[in-house]
């Protein structure tokens, strides 16, 4: 899937253990997103009719035609023999020739910015935020962070401050996303690992009603944008 001088629009970003992460470049280009446009089936083509802009019509077309051409390599599968359902929550999930099968993956998308996230087995999250400038970090922290997390944004200010709250909130967003939870979750009820809070670009996670699985977090964050993964530690691995 590329377009007439052999380019994508995708790229390899990060590996960690089994999930591999990729950037999706979603800048403004016709002729890409009509080869991408070209590749998705009907049901996927009337979602994208159904977009009013072009901006989400486009992060939608290029998302899901990158993440189309990386299930089909790793299943070695046609393109025209996936499709994708959807969970009680809307999570989706990939079939092949009508069955579903064992690949998980999730996608994000901010501004110019598109993450996807794929692994072998197991629930996976992925947030980013493309970093801008924003007013309304006061009211939204109160109603999203914990305690520790609120007293911590009070004490930075500025620049340092926005990209606090960013860092702290793609990673909440990929542990709800991980989980598969939806709007259901009051992210104010758990907080980010207290390393990860003080620098750490790796940490652990529990939630508070679910101890027994433990979730992997990471730091996807560059200068571009921040953001953040979050998978599922398979419990072989827990000692």
């Amino acid at each position: 899937m590329r377009d007439r001088t052999g380019n994508v629009w995708w790229s390899s970003y990060r590996r960690i253990f089994d999930v591999d992460v990729f950037h999706v470049d979603l800048a403004i280009n016709d002729n890409l997103e009509a080869v991408a446009f070209g590749s998705l089936n009907s049901e996927e083509r009337a979602r994208w009719r159904n977009f009013l802009f072009p901006g989400p019509k486009r992060r939608f077309a290029l998302c899901r035609a990158a993440l189309r051409h990386i299930i089909c390599e790793r299943l070695s599968c046609k393109n025209d023999q996936l499709t994708f359902g959807e969970a009680e929550r809307g999570k989706p999930y990939a079939l092949v020739l009508g069955r579903q099968v064992s690949i998980s993956f999730n996608v994000t998308h901010s501004g110019r910015h598109g993450l996807l996230a794929v692994g072998r087995s197991g629930r996976i999250g992925i947030d980013v935020e493309e970093r801008r400038s924003y007013r309304h970090i006061d009211l939204v922290s109160e109603s999203v962070f914990g305690a520790n997390e609120l007293c911590e944004l009070k004490s930075v200010h500025g620049e340092h401050k926005v990209e606090m709250f960013f860092n702290l909130w793609t990673v909440k967003e990929a542990l709800v996303k991980a989980l598969g939870a939806g709007m259901s979750l009051d992210t104010s009820e758990f907080e980010v690992p207290e390393r990860m809070r003080l620098g750490a670009k790796r940490g652990v996670f529990v939630f508070p009603h679910l101890p027994e699985v433990r979730w992997q977090l990471e730091d996807l964050s560059d200068r571009r944008f921040a953001a953040a993964l979050a998978y599922e530690i398979p419990s072989s691995a827990v000692a």
